[in-house]
């Protein structure tokens, strides 16, 4: 663990050397992460939910996952309190179909293909996006291209007004569940071509909290009705965050080291009475270091990107006699050239290339110890016929594996395209119509192939075929009404050859294999406006979904063309934020219709029951001296509403935050 800081140290301190005798050039404002794109075209082909700013900080969030909840179209799963795993699925197409990339390179995990956004905190974030299909800037990775729909956060940029050169951001969150949550942020300006900045958090919490536990019998009667408090949610965690920026002659570049490290307990389901603590435990380290280095040439742009990745999982049962006790160790290097160029002003190509290494080592017995080397090649080009616009992409990916032990995996090797197009109508009315078309695939995880007793080596990627309608209307003002948008989408999906665990023989042991497929349709609703009210700006937000997400795996089953589990037909969420001198009042809203918790009927033995949560929250800020304060009172679940996102897994009731920052 030390030798692995003092590593990461040493990596930025000689690439602060190398770049900090550059030549100086004078500039109040230092944002470095980002050079100008080539192309002309302002507005995205595809367009993108995003969450930043004030906006992002005035919601009632803790993580990562919180905050997009607020996204049409998106489902979380959610296994009780802080502690508890948090995945989303985007239009039904499936947890693993979600790329996540933080600083614009991917987040992965081999072994099960879930990133849990739960981990990540709101403290550093300065923009969360959300692309269904793919972004319409077409300056990026292979990686961008690979998955079905895609998660951006981008953490803040360094920024130094007039002659400061260090900023400081104390924070300090105290709330319910005896939860406490202190972090730092600090910006040093190094000179005007290089800036550093350290990020630092610790949260600590005992996971406890009440809940009320109500059951029926198949009879109607009541078997249980009383209150319990939840157990094993308890979280210790740590998060160190030490990065570089800098920027040369139209040239940008960036490195950062990132430590991550929790010791929780696992949250059980509450099944067949039992309402105790199970003794699960899981200890995580997450470690990268990653860095992007972008030069752009006069019609031309380069970017070459790179990272390796170290993350260690413990997990530990303590409710039998017999200790259980599971290590898994991944690794992930991880490199990308990505280019463009611009032929005219209408039209841009671009290519890219990256590779990708993973191994997995576990203490299993019979384990396969499996390594997979992952290339990806991606062509793309958008063309602008007046005011349509047209994008098409092709990606490649070749995949070969190595066993130490038992079966590999075939290789595979797959192409895959895409076609996107956007047309403005009218000249003078902000009004555009869309579509797009994106055949994609996920390769299985490691768990899918080579878990003991369990995994198959020769099971299929899952296809996924996407179709997407929609249109956006957009309208500014000067006056009262300050702008308004609508976007509205409609959509049909297909997974087929979906990856499924079959018994094989014995209660205790299943199989993976290639059985399954899914059809989604669904309508996606975003309005968002503004209004001046003299002093006062009031900006509503509202969402909608409806998703049927049937499963047509075979036409003997009994469930067959039912909803598939987890998965409701309707959904939204409404926020109002309203600002008025240096007070901030946020009030928002969350629905999620009626769901079905395993796969089977779509009865009312297995039907989950529609649950909502309103919040409130506070801001004020203020200064003393040169000081800027903001303190915040926030209050989640305000009628405490008792509901589980999956089932048996009870959420917390009502619950509150205070939160005091100071810029320094």
């Amino acid at each position: 663990m030390r030798n692995l800081y003092t590593l990461i140290c040493c990596c930025l301190i000689l690439l602060g050397n190398n770049f900090a005798h550059a030549q100086i050039v004078q500039d109040s404002i230092l944002q470095l992460q980002q050079v100008e794109i080539l192309t002309t075209n302002e507005k995205s082909i595809i367009p993108v939910q995003e969450l930043k700013g004030e906006q992002l900080r005035a919601l009632n969030s803790h993580s990562v996952a919180d905050a997009v909840r607020y996204f049409a179209g998106v489902q979380l799963k959610d296994y009780g309190g802080v502690g508890g795993l948090k995945t989303i699925d985007v239009r039904g197409m499936g947890t693993q179909h979600v790329g996540v990339f933080y600083d614009g390179i991917q987040l992965g995990n081999a072994q099960n293909g879930i990133v849990d956004l739960g981990k990540f905190s709101l403290d550093d974030m300065e923009i969360i996006s959300l692309y269904n299909g793919q972004k319409s800037n077409i300056f990026q990775s292979a990686k961008d291209y690979a998955s079905a729909s895609a998660i951006y956060l981008q953490t803040k940029r360094p920024s130094f007004i007039g002659d400061k050169k260090t900023n400081i951001t104390l924070r300090y969150k105290l709330g319910s569940i005896q939860l406490i949550n202190p972090s730092t942020r600090i910006e040093q300006k190094i000179n005007n071509r290089l800036a550093a900045v350290l990020s630092a958090e610790y949260l600590k919490t005992n996971g406890k909290y009440k809940f009320r536990y109500q059951r029926k019998n198949l009879d109607g009667s009541t078997a249980y009705d009383t209150i319990l408090t939840r157990r094993d949610g308890q979280v210790e965690a740590k998060r160190i965050e030490l990065g570089l920026v800098g920027k040369g002659y139209f040239s940008n570049w960036n490195v950062k080291g990132y430590l991550y490290e929790s010791d929780r307990g696992i949250p059980a389901a509450i099944v067949r009475g039992r309402f105790d603590g199970r003794g699960q435990t899981l200890v995580d380290k997450n470690y990268f270091v990653q860095g992007q280095y972008e030069k752009r040439f006069k019609k031309f742009q380069s970017r070459l990107s790179a990272k390796f990745a170290y993350d260690f999982t413990h997990f530990t049962d303590t409710v039998s006699t017999v200790k259980t006790e599971n290590k898994y160790t991944q690794r992930e290097f991880y490199a990308s050239w990505a280019n463009i160029y611009s032929i005219n002003n209408k039209w841009d190509i671009s290519a890219s290339t990256d590779f990708q290494y993973n191994n997995l080592d576990a203490d299993l017995k019979n384990f396969s110890y499996p390594q997979r080397f992952t290339n990806l090649v991606a062509f793309a080009s958008t063309y602008r016929f007046g005011r349509l616009n047209v994008q098409g992409s092709l990606l490649g990916t070749f995949v070969q594996e190595k066993v130490e032990m038992n079966t590999k995996s075939p290789d595979k090797n797959v192409w895959t395209p895409s076609i996107i197009a956007n047309y403005q109508p009218f000249s003078s009315v902000d009004f555009t119509v869309r579509a797009f078309y994106k055949n994609i695939f996920r390769m299985p995880t490691f768990n899918d192939l080579y878990y003991t007793q369990v995994g198959y080596a020769n099971l299929k990627p899952e296809y996924s075929k996407q179709y997407n309608i929609g249109f956006t209307y957009a309208k500014s003002s000067s006056n009262f009404f300050k702008n308004f948008t609508a976007q509205v989408d409609a959509y049909y999906n297909e997974v087929k050859d979906k990856i499924t665990a079959a018994e094989s023989g014995s209660l205790f042991r299943f199989t993976m294999l290639n059985i399954g497929l899914t059809k989604m349709k669904g309508l996606d609703v975003k309005i968002r406006s503004t209004f001046q009210l003299g002093e006062v700006e009031i900006s509503p937000l509202l969402n909608y979904s409806f998703l049927e997400a049937l499963d047509y795996s075979d036409s003997k089953k009994s469930y067959y063309k039912n909803q598939i589990p987890f998965t409701a037909k309707h959904s939204g969420s409404f926020v109002l934020s309203t600002a008025y001198k240096t007070w901030n009042f946020n009030y928002s809203f969350i629905y999620v219709g009626e769901r079905y918790n395993v796969h089977q009927d779509n009865n009312k033995y297995n039907r989950l029951n529609p649950w909502f949560t309103n919040d409130l929250g506070v801001h004020k800020e203020f200064k003393i001296n040169q000081y800027s304060f903001k303190t915040s009172f926030e209050l989640n679940n305000v009628l405490n509403q008792q509901y589980d996102i999956v089932s048996n897994y009870p959420m917390p009731g009502r619950q509150f935050k205070l939160i005091l920052s100071v810029n320094l």
